[in-house]
């Protein structure tokens, strides 16, 4: 009888009940062909990989990263809190030891959602790893954590909420964004004044197959992993980098996948993107589940798999090996790059300009974080939509100094109430959540 070297919890949700529209790629089949490759495969036959249940996560959960504009009920359906609650449910099963690692296989999907939510971005609503991470940081207390994303489009939603994290390492493996949407993703986007260097963005060319995905993961991921020392190493496991995906240009194979979570040895794996309904995703989660057990997966090849038309080219393979080596010279060079940012005068802020191409609402955004040398900064986020929704969002870090949480509550309580809809303020330290006025 096989058994898994490791005890790995998988959670399955589907979502029924939640699509864009009947046809769109982002649809409940996404799930429904893995669910039956998985059991056609006996795969939760094996002793040692177990199924469970989802939980809902709460308001509460999700207000320790969103400002959800005006309130989560409003950007959220049942399913997305049933989605944000899988992969809560295998945090917790990881952390309290019930198993070794876990995949959260569930929909809707999170990585483009950012800390201020007014709508839908790409599929997105919320980020269901960042509600995950943040629940175990305030149920476990855990601090260091790595996000290794390999979704074929950029996870700008997770790199926003961490850009001023110095104890969260964000590593996204993507298409080139001057090739895809949401066109973001690149190298110079090192993390702000507070955190420079622990956002890595390793913009992959088109075409890349599964030596230039490995390539990059063995000479600059790992490397930095292992300087970093991360208690938890979650995986936002995309699979839109297949070579059947419908709507990227990628050359990842199924084995591909298998072997990068083999040697990547992710806690916590949450599915993302990933379209090819029938030709990749059964074939790429089952390489997935196999290699998060510890179990052989040599055998695991899809249909039509052809090695000599998925060979990549050397003058990918050349135009790769220029981004890791680029990559990792930024990484080495993060302190002294960090020292020179802070000393310009306006380190501490940004504009930016948000479009949300799911639900066709755009914003802007103004923001402000204390450059502190004692703590991440308080934050303060200006946002307005161009459907009238206009809020002040004030954000203190977990670990926030004496002054910086003075700063924070002087920002919420003196912001002019006439001024703005609604003014937030996210005390992370207290793990509280408070709203002044309603639109």
């Amino acid at each position: 009888m096989l058994r898994a070297e490791h005890q790995t919890g998988l959670v399955f949700f589907p979502a029924y009940d939640w699509a864009i529209s009947a046809t769109h790629p982002e649809r409940e089949e996404r799930l429904l062909y893995t669910q039956d490759q998985v059991l056609e495969e006996g795969l939760l036959d094996i002793e040692g990989i177990v199924e469970l249940k989802p939980d809902l996560v709460t308001e509460a959960d999700v207000r320790r990263v969103h400002f959800c504009v005006p309130e989560p009920q409003a950007v959220m359906t049942e399913s997305h809190f049933i989605s944000a609650g899988g992969a809560k449910t295998i945090a917790e099963a990881v952390l309290s030891g019930k198993v070794a690692r876990g995949f959260a296989l569930v929909r809707p999907p999170g990585h483009h959602a950012q800390r201020v939510v007014h709508g839908a971005r790409g599929f997105c609503n919320v980020n269901i790893e960042a509600i995950m991470v943040e629940y175990l940081r305030s149920q476990y207390g855990i601090r260091r954590v790595a996000i290794v994303d390999t979704d074929c489009h950029h996870g700008d939603g997770t790199q926003d909420i961490y850009w001023h994290d110095p104890d969260t390492l964000f590593i996204s493996l993507h298409q080139d964004g001057r090739t895809l949407y949401p066109g973001t993703g690149f190298m110079g986007e090192l993390g702000g004044p507070t955190a420079l260097g622990t956002t890595i963005n390793i913009p992959l060319p088109p075409e890349t197959g599964s030596e230039g995905f490995l390539y990059a993961l063995d000479n600059t991921v790992l490397p930095i992993l292992a300087e970093f020392q991360p208690e938890l190493v979650i995986n936002s496991a995309g699979q839109d980098n297949h070579y059947s995906d419908p709507i990227t240009n990628m050359n990842f194979t199924a084995q591909g996948y298998a072997e990068l979570t083999a040697r990547l040895k992710p806690d916590i794996a949450v599915l993302e993107g990933g379209y090819s309904i029938e030709g990749a995703l059964p074939y790429v989660n089952a390489g997935i589940i196999l290699a998060m057990a510890g179990l052989d997966y040599s055998h695991l090849n899809e249909p039509d798999f052809d090695p000599e038309r998925l060979r990549q080219t050397s003058e990918v393979s050349d135009w790769i090996a220029q981004v890791c080596d680029r990559v990792m010279e930024s990484w080495q060079q993060r302190v002294a790059y960090g020292e020179q940012v802070r000393r310009r005068p306006d380190c501490g802020r940004r504009q930016r300009n948000i479009f949300y191409d799911t639900d066709n609402i755009r914003e802007a955004q103004s923001e402000e974080i204390v450059v502190c040398a004692d703590c991440a900064g308080a934050l303060r986020i200006d946002s307005r939509s161009d459907r009238g929704d206009h809020i002040l969002a004030v954000h203190l870090p977990i670990r926030a100094c004496k002054a910086c949480r003075q700063q924070a509550y002087d920002w919420f309580e003196g912001a002019d109430a006439t001024t703005y809809h609604q003014i937030f303020l996210q005390d992370r330290p207290e793990d509280v959540y408070r709203v002044r006025g309603a639109k």
